[in-house]
């Protein structure tokens, strides 16, 4: 999703609550949680939802910082013409910026906490801070309101596993706004993608692997990023099934609770990074109702894409998530089974997009050639080629062909070839 300047502002869509200032004597102030639009206009149906949220300052205590990351702004693919009678030059591959990329301007920074005060005395929490506005821009207070908008939607609907869950928040006299979670683990997909290709550096360094010891691990690896996927696409699917886009997919936006091989079974992947997430109910995707939100670029795609109607709208914002996923799909394919520095998350993307076009068997006859890729075509190719299937699936060029989440998720290779 596109970090983008906003120069108009409507929270209609975008949230509708934001965090408000309470003048409190400490460092940091407490705040509460107000319709930002019409105040006197009652909030059904997240009110259970945003009145269990904790929102005083007093009952947390703030930890180390434990990291920080900002936002690249990823679109969708929108390929060259394509036929049989259709040549490509050099110019045109150059020219096929399927992924416009770039770095944002607001940076997140992440603490341990605990929730100090209260019947949840104790608990373990990550804070998510977004940085004022003379910091961050308008763009970091909409991010975080967006983000306490979607998780309150969705809180209000069930308490799903593979979401991390949203336990309140405030906001600092520096315009700070923190968001409370609860601690679903300190490692992302990401981090454990890296550390498993670094154990295969170390491993392969050392000379002779055992075969034995070699086969134990690959078959662990292999479990472990089935279950991290299975996971995902759990989540995905209980957003789009209560009409929330993510728009913010990748290997840093899932949380871990153990990055053990060892520990699979114990294995819990958390969706996090709403921030860009949209809402696809009629109401907001009606002409006018997301104008200058932080949707914006999304539905400037859609209409390139001829997607004008709701339903069309709604369509291709699912099918622009399936193709996040796909990618996601691809760097845990590749980088837990390769060597550091043999491939990453950009490498991969300009492989798939620039170089090949979206053509996956393409792409499998290039990766057979180099023996470096060995092992992530080895995992594409169980079932019959099942992972080359699903991934060609969901990385389609054409947005109407690719499968909803439910459908990833009862695909094969998700379900017994490992």
């Amino acid at each position: 999703m596109n970090l983008v300047a906003i120069h108009r502002v409507s929270f209609e869509c975008v949230s509708r609550f934001s965090l408000k200032h309470r003048e409190s004597g400490d460092g940091f102030s407490g705040c509460r949680i107000v319709n930002s639009r019409g105040r006197n206009r009652p909030i059904r149906r997240l009110h259970a939802v945003t009145a269990s949220l904790i929102t005083s300052a007093d009952s947390f205590e703030v930890g180390r910082l434990i990291g920080s990351y900002g936002f690249m702004n990823v679109t969708s693919y929108t390929g060259l013409q394509s036929g049989s009678d259709f040549e490509y030059t050099s110019d045109d591959i150059g020219r096929l910026k399927s992924q416009d990329i770039g770095e944002g301007a607001v940076k997140i920074r992440l603490y341990q906490g605990r929730i100090s005060q209260g019947p949840f005395r104790g608990t373990p929490v990550v804070f998510k801070v977004y940085p004022g506005q003379r910091a961050g821009g308008v763009e970091a207070d909409m991010m975080a309101a967006n983000e306490l908008n979607a998780h309150s939607f969705l809180q209000s609907k069930s308490l799903p596993a593979n979401l991390l869950l949203l336990v309140g928040g405030f906001e600092t006299q520096l315009g700070e706004q923190w968001l409370a979670f609860r601690d679903g683990g300190k490692d992302s997909a990401a981090d454990y993608a890296q550390t498993a290709s670094e154990k295969t550096t170390r491993a392969r360094s050392q000379g002779v692997w055992n075969p034995y010891e070699k086969e134990q691990m690959i078959k662990r690896r292999r479990n472990f990023v089935i279950k991290i996927l299975q996971g995902a696409m759990k989540g995905l699917a209980f957003m789009h099934d209560n009409d929330r886009l993510h728009q913010s997919l990748g290997p840093s936006s899932i949380v871990l609770n153990t990055p053990a091989e060892r520990e699979a079974i114990y294995l819990i992947p958390r969706l996090r990074d709403l921030a860009f997430s949209v809402d696809i109910r009629p109401s907001c995707l009606e002409e006018g109702a997301t104008s200058g939100s932080l949707s914006e670029q999304l539905w400037r795609r859609a209409n390139a894409a001829g997607a004008y109607t709701v339903f069309e709208k709604r369509a291709f914002g699912i099918a622009d998530d399936i193709y996040e996923a796909g990618l996601l799909f691809a760097y845990l394919a590749f980088v837990p089974f390769c060597e550091a520095g043999v491939t990453d998350s950009l490498s991969l993307q300009r492989l798939l997009e620039n170089t090949f076009r979206l053509d996956i068997e393409a792409v499998r006859e290039y990766c057979l050639a180099d023996e470096r890729l060995e092992e992530a075509v080895k995992f594409l190719d169980l079932g019959d080629r099942a992972g080359w299937e699903l991934l060609q699936a969901m990385l389609n060029a054409d947005h109407r062909k690719r499968p909803m989440a439910e459908a990833v998720l009862s695909h094969r290779f998700l379900n017994g070839v490992v």
